[in-house]
């Protein structure tokens, strides 16, 4: 791996003109930029405080003695699929700051992958938002859903929907730095991707959104991550429909950095959801054991409406 490159002394430290060309060839070798390295800050910081909590939440297994079966399959499939993405992110990490070493097929799979796990995260969340919703005011018994049917459904909308990671993900050449990211045959091809990623995150927000409001809760903290994303996305989406180049190259600029940030998700879904989960699993395991039509205890649904990140 070469060395980065660092600010050059003054000239009468550098020996020979031969050993100043090879600096400046190997800072040319490495253009980086401030987009770059605020990227892999950010997602080495997700890296270590994502892969740690999630391992945490597989090995603790923190209150899941009193969670239903389903609630159980739930957030192990919410670690997994953070996880997943998390581990690829040494990877990008090095790419942002040396460029892709590697083939176009490891380009296009690591994408495919981060896409896929993403999906299936923003899809388990979901879940687990409708799956309150349902216990607390339908009053529905949670292990009525079958479980590995809905995981099985769920990774399988997820993988179709990041099929298109598989079709635009290309290498190319900036600067002399060759870089894996999408490349977009057409205008038409670029806003089907974008319309894909916006449209799926609002529904996913829209879902949890009204679960949460039912249950007179905040909203979700986790999905305010994904905000400066879905914003970047509408405003790329408006500059290719109007032909704004400017606005365009803005959206690119900060494309990096947003991702990165949407990245967080992955680090607090274990705080809020997987030790703080016991709450809701405490009115789902008393609403199982009485007849549908026995109105719930006051006392346990005030447990459930407190917010999970109160405690923390």
């Amino acid at each position: 791996m070469n060395s980065p490159c660092v600010p050059i002394c003054p000239l009468h430290s550098v020996h020979s003109s031969f050993m100043l060309r090879e600096i400046e060839k190997d800072c040319a070798d490495h253009p980086w930029n401030t987009s770059n390295l605020v990227t892999a800050v950010v997602l080495s910081i997700c890296f270590f405080l994502g892969v740690s909590g999630n391992i945490a939440v597989l090995i603790l297994k923190p209150n899941w003695q009193n969670m239903s079966s389903l609630s159980q399959s739930l957030m192990l499939n919410l670690a997994i699929s953070d996880l997943l993405s998390l581990l690829t992110l040494p990877l990008w990490i090095y790419a942002f700051l040396f460029g892709w070493k590697f083939d176009l097929v490891p380009c296009k799979l690591l994408a495919y992958v981060v896409y896929c796990s993403i999906y299936a995260s923003l899809l388990t969340v979901s879940g687990l938002s409708i799956q309150r919703y349902l216990v607390v005011v339908r009053q529905r018994r949670c292990h009525q859903v079958k479980r590995r049917a809905l995981l099985f459904t769920l990774w399988l909308v997820a993988s179709i929907l990041a099929i298109p990671a598989l079709v635009v993900q290309n290498l190319q050449t900036d600067q002399q730095w060759i870089i894996c990211k999408g490349q977009y045959s057409s205008d038409a091809q670029w806003v089907a991707v974008l319309l894909t990623e916006t449209v799926f995150g609002f529904i996913c927000f829209i879902l949890v959104a009204f679960s949460y409001v039912c249950l007179q809760k905040r909203v979700n903290h986790n999905f305010v991550l994904w905000s400066p994303l879905h914003t970047i996305n509408v405003l790329a989406l408006g500059a290719i429909c109007f032909k704004n180049n400017s606005l365009l190259e803005s959206c690119v600029n900060i494309w990096d950095i947003v991702k990165a940030i949407a990245f967080l998700n992955n680090c607090i879904n274990p705080l809020l959801y997987a030790f703080n989960f016991h709450k809701m699993c405490r009115v789902c395991n008393q609403e199982e054991l009485t007849q549908p039509s026995q109105t719930l205890d006051i006392k346990n649904i005030g447990l459930f409406l407190k917010s999970p990140s109160d405690n923390l």
